[in-house]
Formats: C-alpha cells, sequence, structure tokens
C-alpha cells in the first residue's frame, strides 16, 4: 500500500523543539517533493516547509526561516522537520504530502498535532 505517516507532534512550552517524521512506504522518494503543510482552527491550510529530493532545494515560510529545517533520510525512506524555538502560533495539524516532480499534491499523511503554550 502507498502511503505517507506523520508522527512526532506532542506539546510543548514555548521555546521548545519537536522533531515531526514523513515515512513513506509502499514507494520511494525518489523524484519527489515533500512538503509540510499546517492548519489551524478556523485558518486556512499553509505550505510550512518542502524539499525537493532529487536535488535537495528546500523553501520554508518566511515565519518559520531560522527556526525550522527540513531535511531527509533516504535510507530510510523519511523526511524530517525539526522545529525549534516554537511560538503560540505554530500550534496546528502538520501534515506531510507528495508531489512526483511538479505534479501537485496527491499523496497526503494524517496530520500530527503540534500545540504550542505560552
Amino acid at each position: 500500500e502507498v502511503q505517507l505517516q506523520a508522527s512526532g507532534g506532542g506539546s510543548v512550552q514555548a521555546g521548545g523543539s519537536l522533531r515531526l517524521s514523513c515515512a513513506a512506504s509502499g514507494f520511494t522518494f525518489d523524484n519527489y517533493v515533500i512538503a509540510w503543510f499546517r492548519q489551524a482552527p478556523g485558518k486556512e491550510k499553509e505550505a510550512v516547509s518542502q524539499i525537493s529530493i532529487s536535488d535537495g532545494k528546500t523553501y520554508h515560510r518566511n515565519s518559520v526561516k531560522g527556526r525550522f529545517t527540513v531535511s531527509n533520510d533516504n535510507a530510510r525512506n523519511t523526511v524530517y522537520l525539526q522545529m525549534n524555538n516554537l511560538r503560540p502560533e505554530d500550534t496546528a495539524v502538520y501534515y506531510c504530502a507528495a508531489a512526483l516532480g511538479n505534479g501537485g499534491y496527491d499523496m497526503w499523511g494524517q496530520g500530527t498535532q503540534v500545540t504550542v503554550s505560552s
């Protein structure tokens, strides 16, 4: 079965850290762009970070630059989102998604809740 499995969410205080994992099964990441999205209550889903597996290029939205790092481990077929210096406004359900080449994100993992208290 082809799927993405997101994990690693939790509850931390402001300034804390969490590392989210997105593991693929049934396929390999080689030619994919893997992205992290988040959705806070009452807000639209927004893209947070992404990594192009083929060339390692990354993107982070401005509000997380310098705090979040996206990386991949090809041996484990897993993408990570290291989140440091978390803020209450980072509270959301985080999802990972996969896009093949320049295609749309048509494969999604289940969400993992991140809660940051002040």
